[in-house]
Order: structure tokens, then C-alpha cells, then sequence
């Protein structure tokens, strides 16, 4: 049976006492993706594309800091578009599915958290560079690897490397800055990051 992401996924995972993943953890992360996104762009961040977004728990806390911000949210979820996609801005499609929504970027923060490891490579292949083509900002990109001590849901779990994921995110014209945050390569030909700003 293909996994579902309806109601009693998102309740089991987010809502009841098995969560992984706590409002104070995520509140923690938005900080740091806004604070090193604003540090990079030199001015507040304002438009935010969420891929993989679920009920869009990050717009909260997003919104809380930056009340202005343009959110968007993608999410595969039929459940989730029908119950908060016209309060919560959220579209319906996959990660592979980046290339025919016609959303309109570019985005100062891109934010795609606990996702890729349920991804396929096809998917994969497909929606990165569409996810840098958008970008012009920070990528927060949080995905688990077959070394990393997941707890949590691992149904349909892809078992990638750390040295695949940069591969795949080099390739599709990303430039790491550690912590989760990735930018557009082509800042690295234009002087505007350095290797003094800590790139790999």
C-alpha cells in the first residue's frame, strides 16, 4: 500500500506523545535560518518557499519573527492542502513536482526539513535544480542519512550517504555553508560568499 500522509500520519508523528519533533525544536531552526539568511542577504528575509511542508508548522514560527513574510508551502498531502492550504498558503505537489507548479520565486529562504530521505532519486533528480533555479538565499536543507541515528517514521526511508547528498546538491548548483544552510554556487563566482564565510 502506498503510504498515506492523511490526518492520522500527522497526528501520530506531530501531534501525539510519539512526535518527533517539538514546537521549540522547530522554533529553534527557524531562528537559525532566518538569522543566517538575513546575515547573507544584508537586509530582513521576505518571501519563503517550504517544500515537504506538512501542516506548515515552520510558517508559525517564521511569522512570529517576520510578520511580513511571504510564505508558501508545497506538501503531496490531499489532507493537508484541504484542511490549511488556503489559511496556510500551501499547494499541493511533491518534490518532484517543483517544476510544473510555476511558483513564484526567487525565494529568500527555501526550507525543505526531514524530507529528502523519503524522496526517490528520480524525484530527487527532478526538483533540486528546480529548488535552486527558485533559490536566492539560503536553502535550509535538513535530510537524515543511513549514519544518522533517526527516530521516528521509516517507512519508504531511502538509506543515502552524506557524500551522496552533497553530490546531488553540488550538482544541481548548490554550495554548502554548514549547519543545514546551502546557497546558490553561483554566489562563490561572484564574490558574494567567500571562503572567508566558512564555505566547504
Amino acid at each position: 500500500m502506498p503510504k498515506r500522509y492523511d490526518r492520522a500520519y500527522f497526528e501520530r508523528w506531530y501531534h501525539s506523545r510519539r512526535r518527533v519533533v517539538s514546537p521549540a525544536a522547530i522554533r529553534r531552526k527557524a531562528k537559525l535560518a532566518l538569522a543566517a539568511t538575513e546575515y547573507f542577504l544584508d537586509r530582513p528575509v521576505r518571501t519563503v518557499l517550504d517544500v515537504g511542508c506538512g501542516e506548515g508548522l515552520w510558517r508559525a514560527e517564521l511569522r512570529r519573527l517576520r510578520p511580513r513574510i511571504r510564505y508558501v508551502g508545497v506538501d503531496p498531502s490531499e489532507y493537508v492542502v484541504r484542511r490549511y492550504g488556503r489559511s496556510r498558503n500551501i499547494v499541493r505537489g511533491g518534490f518532484g513536482d517543483l517544476p510544473g507548479l510555476e511558483l513564484d520565486g526567487p525565494f529568500d529562504l527555501i526550507v525543505c526539513a526531514d524530507v529528502l530521505q523519503y524522496v526517490s532519486g528520480r524525484e530527487l533528480s527532478r526538483g533540486l535544480p528546480e529548488l535552486a533555479r527558485l533559490l536566492d538565499g539560503i536553502a535550509w536543507i535538513e535530510a537524515y542519512t543511513a549514519d544518522d541515528g533517526m527516530e521516528g517514521d521509516r517507512s519508504e526511508f531511502h538509506l543515502r550517504t552524506e557524500s551522496a547528498y552533497r553530490r546531488l546538491f553540488e550538482r544541481a548548483g548548490l554550495a554548502g555553508l554548514g549547519l543545514n544552510c546551502w546557497v546558490p554556487r553561483a554566489w562563490l563566482e561572484t564574490g558574494r560568499v567567500g571562503r572567508m564565510e566558512g564555505v566547504d
